[in-house]
């Protein structure tokens, strides 16, 4: 039963740190990244898409993002979905292929984005923080149900605290690891 709850703990646990992965793909570290638009919907006949699922985006230069539409007609349409989203890049648009240059970072930028990631980090620790209190919950419960023992239940609880320390620390080395790459000149 213990082994249960720590397991159903860990897999959400690692559902949280995959989650922050995600997120902190689309900050803008200096180099051009596809994943820059994952978040970018396109609205086409009356539709809301995923731009990734209308265009291939390839990054012919470390500076550029390239956007070849499946459907051509699509291209106005991925145009305006850019210009309103919060990434702050001009599109230009030659008939067939949106390019997207990337400016590079100035300092003020470099630290906003920063900060932007520690904000994420701390949601994916109190995430991983959540879990643990559910799993706790759930040790107590069967204790009070008295299908495990209470020295069982401390023993679960010491494991479940070794899961969370492990998590939190892997988010932490994502979190340095991101915050290095955003600050990299």
């Amino acid at each position: 039963m213990i082994r249960e709850v720590l397991q159903d703990a860990e897999s959400r646990m690692r559902g949280a740190i995959s989650s922050l992965e995600a997120d902190l793909a689309v900050y803008r570290t200096g180099r051009a990244s596809p994943h820059l638009l994952d978040k970018i919907s396109v609205e086409m006949y009356g539709v809301e898409m995923p731009l990734n699922q209308m265009a291939v985006i390839s990054v012919p230069e470390p500076q550029q993002l390239a956007i070849r539409p499946y459907d051509t007609k699509a291209l106005s349409a991925i145009e305006r979905a850019i210009l309103k989203s919060d990434l702050g890049i001009m599109p230009n648009n030659d008939g067939k292929i949106i390019r997207l240059n990337l400016p590079r970072l100035s300092e003020e930028r470099r630290r906003d984005l920063s900060r932007m990631v520690g904000k994420r980090v701390e949601e994916g620790k109190v995430a991983v923080r959540n879990v643990r209190r559910d799993a706790l919950n759930d040790l107590r419960e069967l204790e009070k149900d008295k299908l495990i023992s209470e020295d069982d239940m401390f023993r679960g609880q010491d494991d479940l605290q070794e899961l969370t320390d492990k998590y939190v620390k892997e988010i932490e080395v994502i979190s340095e690891k991101k915050e290095a790459e955003i600050m990299e000149v």
